[in-house]
């Protein structure tokens, strides 16, 4: 099959339309022929060499994908022919890919390829960290950082379906105006506002800070926080080593924690799968808005890691496969 290979580690200029062989289902494992794969900016840091795959995933770019099945092992739910989407630990820059059947949503004939591919990464991503491990509760106040990528973007959405007043950071007004059409309350150009904290705290605070940044926003989301506020940290595209106002902690009571989707075990990603495939009719109706930036040819690869390096993107990135 074909699939996006590497020479080695390094910029997207390493990256090539390649060979490999064909994987087969296991037990509980569809294969499918992928039409389209969401381009995230994990898969950078992986093509970068420092992110590597978690054991048992495969060692090729991609983490979420839609296509058709052709292959379904032992114990699923879904046969040959069911068209899917959804997350893998890796292999979605693939002619063909491995999903588990726990992961896989159906994709409906209302979607298309390239929507059905942005969904999985960016909206798993926001309901884990905003309802499970931030605890965002209707009538608090939010905080994402990056509002326009894809994570940014379902995260602004789901917060305001779940009630809250929304902060949004981004690096340019056209990104700024865009997390306002998407909802966002409030929002800030992290370039041109760098102590933001004490600007949103004079705007009432927030209780929780999603962070994709690290170490270069560290004081000023503490500042931003709330007595027993939240700050998930989920990237670290700023730095990862910073020093922690402990004094501030102590004083405001709050809670630090370090969150990532592809190291969740898998009963905990189906668990988030379901809880997607639940919100679908909320895209069909428009309560929810698809934010897919830009589409690329497969062949095209290094072009979309670009786009995505740039920050020029204003959500989710896809690749997509020449129709048969």
């Amino acid at each position: 099959m074909h699939a996006i290979l590497q020479t080695q580690p390094g910029d997207a200029d390493t990256l090539y339309l390649g060979s490999v062989e064909r994987p087969q289902a296991g037990p509980g494992q569809l294969l499918v022929k992928v039409n389209a794969a969401g381009v995230n900016r994990a898969d950078i840091v992986q093509r970068e060499g420092r992110y590597p795959p978690p054991p048992g995933a495969s060692s090729i770019l991609g983490l979420e994908l839609a296509g058709v099945v052709v292959e379904a092992g032992d114990g699923c739910r879904f046969r040959a022919g069911d068209a899917v989407f959804g997350l893998v630990g890796g292999g979605a820059y693939a002619e063909y890919a491995l999903l588990d059947d726990a992961l896989a949503i159906a994709k409906p004939a209302w979607l298309s390829w390239a929507e059905a591919a942005s969904l999985p990464e960016a909206w798993l991503t926001a309901i884990l960290n905003l309802i499970d491990v931030g605890q965002l509760k209707a009538g608090e106040s939010f905080l994402v950082h990056a509002g326009a990528s894809g994570v940014g973007a379902a995260a602004i959405q789901l917060a305001k379906q779940l009630g809250a007043r929304v902060f949004a950071s981004a690096g340019s007004a056209s990104k700024l105006a865009y997390c306002r059409r998407l909802g966002a309350d409030e929002v800030f150009n992290y370039k041109e506002q760098s102590a933001f904290g004490q600007w949103i705290k004079e705007r009432g605070g927030v209780d929780l800070v999603l962070d994709p940044i690290g170490a270069s926003h560290i004081d000023e989301n503490i500042t931003a926080l709330r007595r027993d506020g939240r700050l998930v940290v989920i990237g670290v595209m700023g730095g990862s080593n910073g020093q922690l106002n402990l004094g501030q902690l102590l004083m405001k009571r709050l809670r630090v924690q370090g969150s990532t989707l592809r190291s969740q075990p898998l009963e905990v990603k189906a668990q988030l799968t379901q809880r997607l495939s639940e919100r679908l009719d909320d895209f069909r109706s428009g309560r929810l808005r698809f934010t897919l930036d830009s589409r690329f040819d497969i062949a095209d690869v290094a072009a979309a890691h670009r786009h995505m390096e740039s920050n020029a993107n204003l959500g989710k990135i896809v690749l997509e496969w020449p129709a048969a």
